[in-house]
């Protein structure tokens, strides 16, 4: 298990520091004096994204998934982290819709907007961090039967009108 949570850790670390650092290379998308530079930002951010940061977020998506298996994590805290990896995850996709958009001619990408992705990203990042460092004890909002095993599958059986 301690090996899992090794690779969970090293790719949540390339993912986060992904996203965190991208919009500063998007910035750079207004300094680039001809076509030829703007291709090869364009290479270089598209490398980034494809080849290291994707890739990074779908291993510690992956491996966080097989650790809440092997540890059984059924706290409201945990609830949180998921609820703040989905806020992540939207960033992640966000940031690949930004990638495609950005290249095209005539477009540019503001240093507000890069700051305010910049900080939003850090914000989501440090919460996830905190959350899971503290591991608060916070109040359950969820029904009883989602904090056991299985618990979802009875549930979907109970509201589905076809098995009645």
């Amino acid at each position: 298990m301690i090996w899992l949570k090794l690779l969970h850790f090293a790719a949540i670390a390339i993912w986060s520091a992904g996203l965190i650092s991208l919009p500063s290379l998007y910035v750079r998308r207004a300094q680039v004096p001809d076509d030829e530079s703007r291709h090869r930002l364009q290479a270089l951010v598209r490398f980034f994204y494809v080849v290291i940061i994707s890739p990074a977020a779908f291993v510690a998506v992956a491996s966080g998934t097989a650790l809440i298996f092997l540890r059984a994590a059924f706290e409201p805290w945990f609830s949180l982290k998921l609820l703040l990896v989905g806020a992540m995850v939207l960033l992640h996709v966000f940031t690949g819709l930004i990638i495609i958009r950005l290249f095209e001619v005539g477009k540019t990408y503001p240093l507000w907007r890069s700051a305010a992705a910049t900080t939003l990203t850090s914000a989501i990042v440090g919460s996830i961090l905190l959350v899971v460092l503290a591991k608060p004890d916070l109040p359950n909002l969820m029904p009883e039967i989602l904090n056991e095993p299985g618990g979802l599958k009875r549930l979907a059986a109970d509201l589905n009108p076809f098995q009645r």
